[in-house]
C-alpha cells in the first residue's frame, strides 16, 4: 500500500491532512478524565442518561482508525489511503461539529434561503427559561413559535400588510451553548427583512422590504415575547409568579428533581461549579481592563425581565458570501480546541471569543468540572434544533416558488433538460461534502494529491479483527523500510455516507 507525505503545490487546493483526535487536548482530558468524572458520581449514587454515555464513548472512537475506515484508491497512481469514521454526535466533538456547520450552512444558502435580504434576530432567556428548555425539550418549540409569529408580525404590520395578504419566513437554529461552555438555550432566527405578497395572477410572489427595526421597536418586541411567554407557561402550570417574582413549578422541573441531569445544567447555566470541594462556587475567570470603546454599543438591542433581543446584523439580497458565513457562525460547534489549554497547574483554560463588558477573557476549569460542562452541552435525543417556519416550512405552498432548489410539498420545479444534465450523484445529493470541503476550505479530496488522479472508495473495513490486521501490517511495514506514514486523510467519502 502505497502511503507518503503530501506536498503542496502554490496555488493548489489545500491538502486535507488526517484529523487525530487523539493529539488534542480535548481528546486526552476526556479520555482521562470521562472514567474519573463517572465514578465520583457513582460514588454518590448518581447515575448519567445512556444518551450521554453514549456521546462520549462514540467521541473517544472519533477519527480512530482502530475503530473502523474506509479505503480509498486512485485510479491513476494507485495510492491508497484509509478514511477513519466519525461519531457523527451533536454535543461537544469539534470535528463533527465542523462538518455539520458547513453541510448546514451549504444547505440553507444553496437550497432554501432565497436571494433576497435577511437579517439575524437573536433572543436570549432568563435562566429559569434556560433550564425549563433544556429539560423540556417540548417546550423549546412553543416558545418559539410565540417568537416567530410576534417577529412575522411586526414585518407584516411594518410592510404595510396584514397577515392574510403577506408571508415572511424563518429558519431558526437553536444553540445550546454561551461562550463560557455554559449551557444557554437561545434562538438565532435568520428572518427574510421583509415579506412577499402574491402578483395579481398569483403565479409568481412580489417581494417587499422593511426598514431595520428600531430601539423602540425593538423594546416593544421584546416586551411583547416576554408577555407571552410567561402567560403561556402559566397556563401549561410550568411558572407562577408573584410580586416581583416568577419561579418554575414542580411541573417545570424534570421528572426526579434530585437527577445528576439537572444538577449540573443547574451549575452550568448559572456558572457554577458542578462537582468537587468547591462546587456549588462561580467559576474561576481571568479579567482584563474592560474596553471602554463597547462594540455591541451600535448594534440595537433591548432587554426586560431577563429577555434580550437585538438584531443587528443583516445581509443584502446579493451578499450571498456573508449569508453562508452567518450560518456557519450560527452552526458552529460548542467547543473551540483552539481556544482550550491547560495550565501549569493541571487545570482547564477556555479562552472567550469576545471578552464580556466587565473585561472577563478567560474561564478556568477543573478536568472533572469541565467534563460535567460538556455532559450539559449534550441536547436530548430527537430534539430538532433547526426549524422552518413560515413561507420556507416544509408543508408551505409558497416554499416552492421562492427558495432555490424550487422544493416544497414534495414537489420540485424543474428547468428543461433538468434530468438528463444531473447525474445520478447529483439527484441523491445537491452537493457532496468533498465539495464542500473545496468550496469552504479549498480542500480537495477527491483528487489524488501525488499525481492529481481521481479518487474512488474501494471497501468499508468494520470488522474489529480485519481492522486490527490491516492496520498491523501497516505498523510492520513501517518498522521494516523505515518510511511510510500512516493515513493522512480524514474527510468523509463523497457517497453521502455520514460517516
Amino acid at each position: 500500500m502505497g502511503l507518503h507525505s503530501h506536498q503542496e503545490q502554490p496555488n493548489s487546493p489545500t491538502v486535507y491532512v488526517r484529523h487525530r483526535p487523539e493529539t488534542t487536548l480535548l481528546y486526552q482530558i476526556v479520555q482521562e478524565y470521562w472514567p474519573e468524572f463517572r465514578a465520583e458520581l457513582a460514588s454518590h449514587g448518581r447515575y448519567l442518561p445512556a444518551y450521554v454515555t453514549k456521546e462520549f464513548d462514540e467521541f473517544l472512537k472519533c477519527g480512530r482508525l482502530e475503530h473502523g475506515f474506509l479505503r480509498v484508491k486512485c485510479e491513476a497512481c494507485h495510492d491508497e489511503k484509509l478514511v477513519a469514521f466519525s461519531c457523527k454526535k451533536r454535543g461537544f466533538c469539534s470535528s463533527c461539529g465542523a462538518r455539520r456547520m458547513v453541510d448546514s450552512a451549504a444547505l440553507l444558502v444553496d437550497e432554501i434561503l432565497p436571494h433576497q435580504p435577511m437579517r439575524q434576530w437573536v433572543l436570549s432567556v432568563p435562566f429559569p427559561l434556560r433550564f425549563l428548555l433544556a429539560s423540556q425539550p417540548a417546550v423549546m418549540g412553543k416558545v418559539l413559535g410565540i417568537v416567530y409569529r410576534a417577529i412575522a408580525t411586526h414585518l407584516t404590520r411594518k410592510a404595510g400588510y396584514t397577515k392574510a395578504t403577506a408571508r415572511t419566513g424563518a429558519v431558526t437554529l437553536i444553540q445550546c451553548f454561551g461562550g463560557a461552555l455554559n449551557l444557554n438555550i437561545h434562538y438565532h432566527l435568520l428572518f427574510l427583512d421583509g415579506v412577499y405578497i402574491d402578483s395579481a395572477d398569483k403565479s409568481r410572489l412580489w417581494f417587499r422590504r422593511v426598514k431595520a427595526p428600531t430601539n423602540d421597536e425593538l423594546t416593544h418586541l421584546t416586551h411583547t415575547i416576554a408577555r407571552r411567554v410567561a402567560r403561556s407557561l402559566e397556563r401549561q402550570g410550568l411558572l407562577e409568579r408573584d410580586t416581583g417574582h416568577t419561579y418554575l413549578t414542580a411541573d417545570g422541573v424534570d421528572e426526579d428533581p434530585e437527577s445528576p441531569m439537572n444538577q449540573l445544567l443547574g451549575s452550568s447555566i448559572t456558572y457554577r461549579i458542578a462537582v468537587g470541594p468547591q462546587q456549588g462556587r462561580k467559576v474561576f475567570t481571568l479579567q482584563t481592563l474592560p474596553d471602554e470603546s463597547d462594540s455591541l454599543s451600535s448594534i440595537p438591542v433591548a432587554e426586560t425581565a431577563g429577555f434580550s433581543l437585538h438584531a443587528g446584523v443583516a445581509t443584502k439580497a446579493n451578499e450571498r458570501a456573508k449569508l453562508e458565513r452567518l450560518c456557519r457562525y450560527i452552526t458552529r460547534p460548542a467547543v473551540s480546541t483552539k481556544r482550550l489549554s491547560l495550565t501549569r497547574n493541571g487545570q482547564l483554560r477556555y479562552e472567550l471569543k469576545t471578552p464580556w463588558r466587565n473585561g472577563t477573557a478567560h474561564v478556568i476549569f477543573e478536568p472533572l468540572d469541565f467534563i460535567s460542562r460538556l455532559v450539559s452541552l449534550i441536547p436530548k435525543p430527537r430534539v430538532n434544533l433547526t426549524r422552518f417556519h413560515g413561507i420556507f416550512a416544509p408543508n408551505s405552498k409558497y416554499r416552492v416558488l421562492v427558495t432555490p432548489a424550487k422544493r416544497g410539498k414534495g414537489k420540485k420545479v424543474k428547468t428543461p433538460n433538468e434530468e438528463q444534465d444531473q447525474t445520478a450523484a447529483e439527484k441523491r445529493a445537491s452537493m457532496t461534502w468533498a465539495k464542500r470541503l473545496k468550496r469552504v476550505f479549498n480542500i480537495d479530496i477527491e483528487t489524488c494529491s501525488e499525481c492529481g488522479g481521481e479518487v474512488r472508495i474501494i471497501a468499508s473495513i468494520e470488522d474489529p479483527e480485519v481492522t486490527r490486521k490491516i492496520l498491523a501490517h501497516l505498523d510492520e511495514k513501517i518498522t521494516l523500510t523505515g518510511t511510510g506514514m500512516l493515513p493522512e486523510t480524514r474527510a468523509p467519502p463523497s457517497t453521502g455516507l455520514f460517516l
